[in-house]
C-alpha cells in the first residue's frame, strides 16, 4: 500500500491526491518554488498529526508542515513525490483561555487575526502582528519565529511562548503545554522548535502570553530630515512616552513612490524623502498618552530631527497611516516584484548601513530601491528592483546573487543578520552555510541527527 493510500484510509477525503486541489498548495507565496508531493493531508487533532507522521515513516516519507502558507523563504513547500505536505489549517480550537494568568492555549492552524478576536473579547491582547495576519497561521509563526510589527515592545513570536505541543518524527508528542511563567525544570525544550521551521517537529499548539488590551493608541507619520534623525527620535520617544512605543516603522521616498504608483488611493500626508510611523499604545485611562505623543512631536521639530508630522485623530486615519506602511510589498508586488532582504544591524549603526550599500552596489547598478522596515528592532527590508522599464526575471537572473550577496554581506560585517525576521526556507540555506560559525552550524546539524536522524521532517529547509 502507497503512503497515499494508507493516509486515505487514515484520514478519507482529507487526504487528497488530485492535482487541482493540491495546485495552490504547492507553490509558495512568492511563486519562488513550485513543488510536488505524494497527497497533501488535512490533519485536525495532534492524535491524527502523530498518526500521519508515524505512516510517513514507516513509508520512509518525508513531512512537509504547513500552515498558511504566508512565508517568503519557500519554507512550507514540498518538493518530491516522497513528501506528504500536512497542511494544519483545521487545528484550529483554542483550547483554553485563563484571564487571571493572561494566557492562552492555541492550536497551531488558527489564524493570527482569529486569535487576535478572541482574546480581545476578554480584554487581553496578543501582540504579535504583521500585515499577513489575516491568512497566516500561529504555527508557522512559530515555527518561523515570526517577528512583526510590535517586537520593539513584546519581542519575537519565541519570547510570547511558555509551552509547546510537538508531534516528533516518530509519531511520539512532546507536551510542554504549561501556563507557568516559572519553570525552571532542565533543559527549555520547546525553544528548540521555535525557529526550527519544521525541521525537527511539527508544532501543533501552543500557550502563549497575553497582556492587558491597550485602551489608547497614538499613532503619528513624520517627515524626518534622514535615517539619521529617524534613529536619534527613537530613544527620544522612548524616554518621553516611559517606553509605551510599541511600533516605530521607517519608509523612504522611493517605497511611497512605489505606492503611489502602484496602489490606488494611498497617498503619503507629508512630502519628504524619509519618513516615521510612530505608535504608543497603553493600557491607561484615555488620552493620557496624547500629551507625550504631542511634546516629542514638538522637541522633534524643535530639534530639527522632523520637518512636519501629522497624528491620527480617528481610528480611520490610524489605519489609513498603516496602509501606507503595510501596502509596500504589494506595491513592488505590481511593479515586476523585488529581490527581497531581510536584514539587521545594531540600531546605531543603520544610518551606515544605508549609506554603505548603495556605495556597495553601484557596480551593479541601475536598480531601483525601495528601503523601510522595523528600525525600532534594527530590521530593514533592503529590497532591490528593475531599473524602469527593464524585465525584472531577467534582472533578477543576471544580478539578484551578486546583489542579495552585497546587501547580506554588509549587514554581516557590521555585526548584523541576513534574515531577521523572515527564516530560511530554503532560498537562504546557502547563505546560512556561509555566514554562521561552524561552532553554531555543527551543533545546528548535531540537534537535526539527533532528533530527526532519518532526515525527514521538512527536508532541503533551513540546513543545506
Amino acid at each position: 500500500m502507497s503512503v497515499a493510500a494508507a493516509l486515505s484510509a487514515l484520514l478519507g477525503d482529507r487526504c487528497s491526491t488530485d492535482p487541482e486541489s493540491m495546485a495552490g498548495y504547492l507553490e509558495d507565496e512568492r511563486g519562488l518554488y513550485k513543488g510536488s508531493a505524494a497527497c497533501l493531508v488535512f490533519p485536525e487533532s495532534t492524535a491524527e498529526v502523530a498518526a500521519v507522521v508515524r505512516l510517513c515513516a514507516e513509508h520512509r516519507c518525508a513531512v512537509v508542515p504547513q500552515g498558511g502558507n504566508t512565508g517568503y523563504c519557500g519554507g512550507a513547500t514540498p518538493a518530491g513525490e516522497d513528501q506528504v505536505l500536512l497542511n494544519l489549517s483545521r487545528m484550529t480550537r483554542i483550547r483554553a483561555l485563563d484571564p487571571v494568568g493572561m494566557t492562552v492555549t492555541a492550536e497551531a492552524g488558527v489564524i493570527l487575526a482569529n486569535l487576535h478576536q478572541a482574546v480581545e473579547a476578554e480584554e487581553l491582547f496578543f501582540p504579535l502582528s504583521m500585515g499577513s495576519e489575516g491568512s497566516c497561521q500561529l504555527g508557522g509563526n512559530l515555527a518561523t519565529n515570526a517577528g512583526g510589527l510590535a517586537v520593539l515592545k513584546y519581542g519575537m513570536a519565541g519570547e510570547l511562548v511558555l509551552g509547546l505541543e510537538v508531534v516528533l518524527p516518530d509519531g511520539s508528542v512532546l507536551n510542554t503545554l504549561k501556563p507557568l511563567r516559572k519553570d525552571n525544570t532542565g533543559y527549555h525544550l520547546q525553544q528548540l522548535f521555535l525557529g526550527a521551521e519544521g525541521t525537527l517537529g511539527v508544532i501543533t499548539a501552543a500557550v502563549l502570553k497575553l497582556f492587558p488590551r491597550p485602551t489608547e493608541f497614538q499613532t503619528a507619520w513624520l517627515a524626518v530630515r534622514d535615517i539619521s534623525a529617524a534613529c536619534e527620535l527613537l530613544p527620544l520617544a522612548r524616554r518621553s512616552s516611559g517606553d509605551c512605543v510599541t511600533s516605530f516603522e521607517y519608509i523612504s521616498g522611493n517605497s511611497l513612490a512605489l505606492l503611489g504608483r502602484h496602489v490606488d488611493g494611498l497617498r503619503p500626508p507629508l512630502a519628504g524623502e524619509h519618513h516615521v510611523l510612530l505608535e504608543l499604545s497603553g493600557a491607561l485611562p484615555p488620552e493620557s498618552l496624547r500629551p507625550q505623543l504631542e511634546k516629542l512631536l514638538e522637541q522633534a521639530l524643535e530639534t530639527g530631527l522632523a520637518s512636519d508630522a501629522v497624528v491620527a485623530e480617528s481610528l480611520d486615519q490610524r489605519q489609513g497611516l498603516w496602509a501606507l506602511r503595510e501596502n509596500i510589498p504589494e506595491a513592488e508586488k505590481r511593479a515586476g516584484r523585488s529581490i527581497k532582504h531581510d536584514v539587521s544591524v545594531p540600531i546605531a549603526d543603520i544610518p551606515a548601513y544605508c549609506e554603505a550599500a548603495p556605495q556597495r552596489l553601484a557596480a551593479l547598478e541601475p536598480l531601483r530601491l525601495s528601503v523601510y522596515g522595523h528600525i525600532g528592532d534594527g530590521n530593514l527590508h533592503y529590497n532591490v528592483l528593475a531599473p524602469e522599464g527593464a524585465d525584472p526575471v531577467a534582472f533578477k537572473a543576471e544580478k539578484g546573487e551578486a546583489i542579495s550577496r552585497v546587501v547580506h554581506d554588509l549587514a554581516a560585517d557590521m555585526g548584523g543578520s541576513f534574515s531577521a525576521e523572515h527564516g530560511i526556507g530554503q532560498l537562504k540555506t546557502g547563505e546560512l552555510a556561509r555566514h554562521s560559525d561552524p561552532a553554531t552550524l555543527e551543533l545546528m546539524h548535531t540537534l537535526k541527527a539527533a532528533i530527526d536522524p532519518a532526515g525527514r521532517m521538512n527536508p532541503g529547509k533551513l540546513l543545506d
